[in-house]
């Protein structure tokens, strides 16, 4: 009987089995891996949404732009557009890319030197340089251009970038500057005058108070003197009544010239009154104008402001210098009378100068009413003024005297002067010849 052979045992195997330790290590690793891949799409979402906002902003800012823009590269070939330029070529995008820059100005002249600048000053840039652009209804306008390079981050040129605004604009704001400009000039002006009003005011009344004293004595002095003449002249007839007296003192009469001082004495005395009389109007007229800032609106009677303002320049102006007047008497407005009163010497005293070359110098001064406002016309036969300076008539220091003979101050200060009565003051060229000025001032209510 045979003996049964013991049982195979297992053998072991090559590889030892992996322990659960490094199992656990394993996922470990895998979820260090997930969570940074995780993380690396939330930091890359964000960084596209960033970006996309950053391309909306940029997008948003380009087609906002009022000035044309276009990108090309090296050989001028356009890359990119905005919208301003789409607008203002009438073109499509899709058409506009590929095509050259140069193709878009309006004339070979202006291709050629467009290529002349941009190849010159590619690398430096073009500043306002103002060439002809042709729009896409055909029309040709001038833009002020800038071109500067596009370079890549090592510093090569990869293109330009081509910037412009319609020359029309540009202009348009320089008016809009030097209007501003005038305006504050203007301004300027009128505080000067205000400035040098308050000074002349208070000289002026001390002047006037010193003056009105020694006129008074004055003319009280003369005065007497032609009583007293009177009484001398009386006494002489009586004297040189008794014929055997007159005999005696006939040679000394003559040799006296007793006579001639009889004939002239009244026509001195009459002259010394009248000259004293005219100093002490001039002494209160000086004395109203020293007041004229203090005072309220007051009924002002047109009529007797010229006619005092006539009479004070014709006193200085050449004998054959006439003036005509033709103003109602009722024709009244509200204001100043002084201030009025130097706004009209003013505006007599520069058309007695300007015709003063003339044969026959004249003046036409006339009134009247007109929608609620009073109207004054002042005419001179002068040469008229020259149309380039019409703009410019009232400007402060402006003037077309020669240096010495006028400050620019006197229609500056008279149209400041009107502004603040409500009114206006404009010049002009009269068709038959001459300058003409036109006054107008708010009537006065009745």
């Amino acid at each position: 009987m045979s003996t049964p052979s013991p049982a195979a045992e297992p053998q072991p195997d090559a590889t030892p089995p992996l322990g659960e330790q490094a199992w656990i290590e394993v996922i470990q690793k895998m979820d260090e891996v997930y969570n940074d891949l995780l993380q690396y799409e939330v930091a890359l979402e964000e960084k596209n949404a960033a970006l996309e906002a950053s391309h909306q902003f940029i997008e948003s800012i380009i087609a906002a732009m009022s000035d044309i823009l276009v990108v090309c590269d090296r050989n001028g070939r356009i890359q990119e557009v905005n919208p301003a330029f789409l607008r203002f070529s009438g073109q499509d995008e899709q058409r506009l890319k590929g095509t050259l820059l140069f193709d878009l100005f309006a004339a070979p002249e202006e291709r050629a030197r467009a290529r002349h600048l941009f190849a010159v000053f590619g690398q430096e840039g073009v500043h306002d340089c103002e060439l002809h652009l042709r729009g896409g209804d055909g029309s040709v306008m001038p833009f002020s251009l800038n071109c500067t390079p596009r370079l890549s981050p090592t510093g090569k040129l990869m293109g330009l970038v081509l910037t412009g605004r319609p020359v029309g604009e540009l202009r348009r704001a320089y008016q809009q500057l030097r209007q501003a400009h005038e305006d504050l000039k203007r301004t300027q002006g009128q505080l000067l005058h205000a400035e040098k009003m308050a000074s002349l005011g208070r000289l002026v009344a001390g002047v006037a108070h010193e003056l009105n004293n020694p006129i008074s004595f004055v003319l009280g002095n003369v005065l007497a003197l032609k009583r007293y003449a009177q009484r001398l002249e009386t006494y002489l007839d009586a004297v040189h009544a008794d014929p055997e007296r007159a005999r005696c003192l006939a040679a000394q009469r003559e040799a006296l010239r007793i006579d001639r001082i009889l004939e002239d004495m009244p026509q001195l005395i009459e002259g010394m009154i009248e000259g004293a009389e005219r100093t002490r109007d001039i002494v209160d007229a000086l004395k109203r104008f020293s007041a004229v800032d203090r005072m309220q609106p007051e009924p002002v009677a047109l009529a007797q402001v010229v006619e005092r303002a006539v009479r004070w320049v014709v006193k200085g102006a050449p004998t054959r210098f006439a003036i005509v007047q033709d103003i109602p008497p009722a024709l009244r407005c509200m204001g100043s009378p002084g201030q009025l009163q130097q706004v009209v010497m003013n505006l007599v005293q520069n058309a007695c100068d300007a015709a003063a070359a003339e044969p026959a110098p004249r003046l036409a001064i006339r009134g009247r009413s007109e929608a609620g406002m009073a109207v004054l016309e002042f005419q001179d036969n002068g040469p008229g003024i020259a149309p380039e300076l019409l703009p410019r008539l009232f400007e402060p220091f402006f003037t077309t005297k020669p240096v010495g003979q006028g400050t620019g101050l006197g229609l500056s200060i008279s149209y400041g002067i009107v502004e603040r009565h409500g009114g206006s003051l404009t010049a002009e060229n009269a068709p038959e010849g001459g300058a003409r000025f036109t006054l107008r001032l708010p009537l006065a209510s009745n």
